[in-house]
């Protein structure tokens, strides 16, 4: 006969096993969900040199409008603690409606405040999505969480790939005023992902959650060689995906269409990217990986603004590669470094990521300004050298 302690073991033993367990079909849907997602969010790099034109600004301005996007990104670490302590999964089904109707509708205002307002409003709406959706993948994900964060990430490259070319087909379909008819999709994918998602947690397992006390000492030892890394490489990721339209137009002289499809051919190859790195950071360790891809891209970087216009493509191949896939191994080593806090840290985490990408925005945007794109691009590919100390004292560290 069972008695009540043998009976809850069993529970246990069986939460612990689904809690281990890859769930495929429920990875594979919050995937869809960043796929969609940041389709919309991309619809703005390759609109900025038709922003430039009708607002007649200068390319720290444009830029700016990217760090007003990513503004509430302060608000992670908040949105994180929350959803470690209470599922914030409709954060998670709501965010493609919402983020596609403020992204759609950039086309409808020419004044540069409008504008503001309207990429902190998407802002909002991209942090309600991916402060509690990279702890969802890691509960679902088991033991294999560098996987799942790299189906995710994937994901969101393969929408950030493909928003570019949705953008500028819709403007030739509608004209720049127009495009807020792409708004009903993410509506219809709202939809179909409460179906889907309405009964999966986005908040650790019950056993797993920790207190706020004990997040610190952790955070201590680890942001600060993770601050290091995205201040050293911010520089070339800004000027590689914000930044590449504008640099194809000016310096390489192409139509917007080359332009959109620039950055489009960076970041699908960084889907193949971001697959491949996390999984890899399995096998071969997160710190291993990282000091390959900051290696490697800043190098093909500085041969992309020298070489002939036959290279192009192949070194966008590389710079996909290396230069934008490095995030699915920090998200997973923060996700591994914090089992009891997932969301949390990752909300910190993304914050950070903000505070540096939008120093990274201005800098490399006031670069242009006063001594060229081709210049702004160069010093930011040297600079992102300067991330592999941090990556050494990263390895040196005791594995969890």
């Amino acid at each position: 006969m069972d008695t009540p302690l043998a009976a809850q073991n069993d529970d246990e033993a069986a939460v612990t096993a689904v809690a281990d367990t890859f769930q495929t079909e429920q990875v594979l849907t919050i995937a869809g969900a960043h796929f969609v997602h940041d389709t919309y969010s991309a619809f703005l790099a390759p609109l900025l040199p038709l922003l430039q034109e009708r607002l007649a600004i200068g390319y720290a301005l444009a830029g700016g409008l990217t760090v007003f996007s990513q503004l509430p990104s302060l608000l992670n670490p908040f949105l994180g603690y929350l959803a470690d302590k209470i599922s914030l999964r409709y954060f998670i089904i709501l965010a493609p409606a919402f983020t596609a109707t403020f992204m759609s509708v950039i086309g409808l205002t020419s004044n540069y405040v409008t504008l503001i307002f309207l990429m902190l409003a998407a802002g909002v709406t991209i942090a309600a999505f991916h402060a509690p959706a990279p702890a969802m993948v890691g509960r679902v994900s088991g033991l294999r969480i560098g996987k799942g964060m790299s189906i995710f990430m994937a994901s969101g490259e393969l929408g950030r790939s493909v928003g570019p070319v949705v953008a500028v087909a819709a403007v030739g379909w509608f004209g720049l005023e127009g495009i807020w008819r792409l708004a009903f999709v993410g509506w219809a994918v709202s939809g179909l992902l409460y179906f889907r998602l309405r009964h999966v947690s986005a908040r650790p397992l019950t056993h797993q959650q920790g207190t706020l006390a004990s997040f610190w000492p952790g955070a201590r030892a680890i942001f600060p060689l993770l601050i290091w890394i995205m201040s050293a490489r911010v520089f070339m990721l800004v000027a590689v995906t914000t930044y590449l339209p504008v640099f194809m137009r000016d310096a390489r002289e192409s139509s917007l269409w080359l332009a959109a499809a620039s950055l489009t051919i960076l970041e699908a190859a960084g889907v193949v990217g971001a697959l491949a790195t996390g999984t890899l950071s399995d096998r071969f360790g997160r710190p291993r990986m990282l000091a390959f891809l900051m290696g490697i891209a800043p190098l093909l970087l500085l041969l992309f603004l020298y070489s002939p216009n036959w290279l192009i493509v192949p070194l966008l191949l590389g710079l996909g590669l290396t230069a934008v896939t490095t995030q699915p191994v920090m998200l997973a080593l923060v996700q591994d470094e914090f089992p009891q806090h997932r969301a949390l840290a990752n909300g910190t985490f993304l914050a950070f990521n903000f505070l540096i990408r939008a120093g990274g925005v201005w800098a490399v945007g006031w670069a242009a300004d006063q001594f060229g794109l081709s210049t702004a691009f160069l010093w930011s590919g040297v600079v992102a050298w300067a991330s592999l100390p941090a990556v050494l004292f990263l390895a040196r560290r005791p594995a969890r």
